[in-house]
């Protein structure tokens, strides 16, 4: 078989093995075992180690195994990478330089193929390598590009990861910066009793002052990526409940919160010394909820001390108003696509009339900060 078809063969038996697992490990055994070697290995490069990230070895963990590490002045990584070493030994006894390092006969290392893993911004990440304990001098320059095109496949992999990490970081990094910073506006909507025109409370939204210039939801959103949502809810609410002495007298403070958020103990500190009945938790339809026990069992104490709670976003979301039924509010806030036209559509007023009134929020007013006392 030619050269390039055995290659796209090898390839193409890694490949297909993405949508199991990690394609980067499957292309070691794959490697490892097209060239009958003992040994092959992932290693990333860091600081002046070589730390082996994926390695496939069978039976073979006393030696070598994944988050193990060697000096790079100990290894042949740094050598090949300084042209001392070739990338490609059949036979390590007939180099001097291979011959005289330690770890040649130490492992034993007879046979040795390795290339760097260079990623697309150039930085070389470390090294793709196979050895074998004994020499093999059927290794060719055939079978170096074969791992060359492995190294290039796992580079493409990794690539991949090492973004998607430094994305990470950099989100976690300003999500912690806004917590840290408490770099938090708060604007209040007003809810006003129709009856008699009279604001009865309001409702705390978060606006947050730090690069990017973005949406609440989007902040929100990535404090959740980063698995830092019920933190991020805390610190908005304890910011919204720090100006509850500018409102009215008797007006009560609406503010957001998911269900995970409402599970954490951090909740009734951060309530602790504030009037409970001036107090509405507000959790959207928009979130699953996986147990309503717990949810009505963390909200009892609170309730018990006057809190309230409301369903936010009600026919909008996942839960097809179970989140009424189940947490028995003490308010229902409707979703806009069900109040917007209510006037000409008997359908929604009836869906409505059904469960409770309602008030048409940015008819009455919009959100906006609090006038200095």
């Amino acid at each position: 078989m030619p050269e390039r078809a055995i290659a796209n063969l090898i390839i193409q038996r890694a490949t297909e093995a993405v949508d199991e697992g990690d394609i980067v490990a499957r292309a070691l055994e794959v490697i490892r075992k097209h060239l009958g070697m003992d040994v092959a290995y992932v290693s990333e490069f860091v600081d002046d180690r070589s730390v082996f990230r994926k390695v496939d070895a069978p039976g073979l963990d006393a030696l070598i195994k994944v988050g193990d590490s060697q000096s790079l002045d100990d290894v042949y990584c740094r050598h090949i990478l300084a042209g001392r070493l070739p990338e490609l030994i059949p036979d390590t006894s007939a180099n001097a330089f291979a011959r005289e390092l330690p770890i040649t006969q130490a492992i034993p290392i007879g046979a040795h193929l390795s290339v760097p893993i260079r990623l697309p911004d150039g930085t070389c990440y470390g090294m793709f390598c196979c050895l074998s304990f004994a020499s093999d001098q059927t290794l060719n320059e055939r079978d170096h590009r074969m791992v060359r095109a492995f190294a290039e496949l796992a580079a493409f992999e990794i690539g991949r990861d090492v973004e998607a990490r430094r994305e990470e970081q950099e989100k976690r990094a300003r999500i912690e910066a806004v917590l840290e910073g408490s770099l938090f506006d708060m604007v209040y909507q007003p809810v006003v009793d129709i009856h008699n025109m009279r604001t009865v409370g309001f409702e705390a939204l978060c606006r947050v002052r730090a690069e990017p210039i973005r949406s609440p939801d989007q902040w929100f959103a990535e404090a959740d990526e980063v698995q830092r949502r019920e933190a991020f809810e805390l610190a908005a609410i304890r910011s919204a409940t720090s100006h509850l002495s500018a409102l009215p007298d008797g007006a009560f403070l609406a503010v957001n919160i998911s269900p995970a958020t409402v599970l954490m103990p951090e909740l009734e500190v951060a309530l602790k010394d504030l009037p409970h009945d001036r107090i509405v938790l507000e959790i959207t339809e928009q979130i699953l909820i996986a147990n309503y026990d717990a949810i009505r069992a963390a909200l009892a104490p609170l309730r018990a001390l006057g809190v309230r709670v409301a369903i936010d976003d009600a026919g909008a979301g996942h839960s097809s108003l179970r989140h009424i039924f189940q947490l028995e509010p003490d308010l229902i806030k409707f979703d806009m696509s069900l109040t917007r036209g209510i006037n000409a559509d008997p359908v929604r007023r009836a869906m409505i009339d059904a469960l409770v009134g309602f008030a048409q929020g940015y008819h009455l007013g919009r959100p906006a900060p609090l006038e200095p006392s």
